[in-house]
């Protein structure tokens, strides 16, 4: 499948092993390029929906000047958007503690912003998918936090672990999404190069 990218070589900008597991599960050959000290800051007056967005053109700017001819970039940010507010990676153990009790009982929001980019075309898009997480316990979190140590997740959870099958009650959109990458949607985009 995707016989049509055989003339580049795809980089994914990306650290995140979520985001290379689910760019694997697609088939394709790809190397991982992350580009150190990438400004993830935003306007504070940007919505929400866009923030992840504005992150990702961010990443893929920063890989333009030295992107090839035959190279395919494709660079990600995800969210998790509770109330107007966005919960990113946790700090330490006590902000993950409270990002995971603000999250508990509610439903949010997780934003994902992507960019795939070559020398002669550009596709962005946002997809966004709507979690519902049932009340936890403070056990539920200590456990979760302790033996997970979700520091490097926006929202300080990952939904294909241990807090996703206790937690989550419901998704509303790409389960993908939740992980890092709508895999779905950048297949279909991938097809169009």
């Amino acid at each position: 499948m995707l016989n049509n990218l055989h003339t580049y070589t795809i980089i994914l900008g990306s650290n995140s092993p979520r985001r290379r597991e689910l760019l694997a599960g697609l088939g394709l050959s790809f190397q991982v390029r992350p580009m150190p000290d990438i400004d993830e800051s935003y306007p504070a007056e940007l919505p929400g929906e866009e923030i992840p967005l504005f992150i990702a053109r961010n990443k893929a700017q920063a890989y333009l000047a030295g992107l090839q001819p035959d190279e395919l970039l494709i660079t990600a940010d995800t969210i998790v958007w509770l109330d107007g507010i966005v919960l990113g990676k946790p700090q330490d153990r006590e902000d993950a503690i409270r990002i995971l009790g603000d999250l508990s009982g509610n439903t949010h929001q997780v934003i994902t912003g992507v960019c795939i980019v070559t020398q002669q075309k550009r596709v962005e898009f946002s997809v966004i998918s709507t979690v519902r997480f049932a009340p936890l316990t403070e056990e539920d979190i200590l456990y979760y936090i302790d033996t997970f140590q979700p520091f490097d997740k926006a929202g300080a959870y990952g939904i294909q672990e241990w807090i996703g099958y206790v937690g989550v009650e419901s998704i509303e959109g790409s389960f993908y999404n939740v992980m890092g990458l709508p895999i779905q949607r950048v297949y279909t985009e991938l097809k169009k190069f």
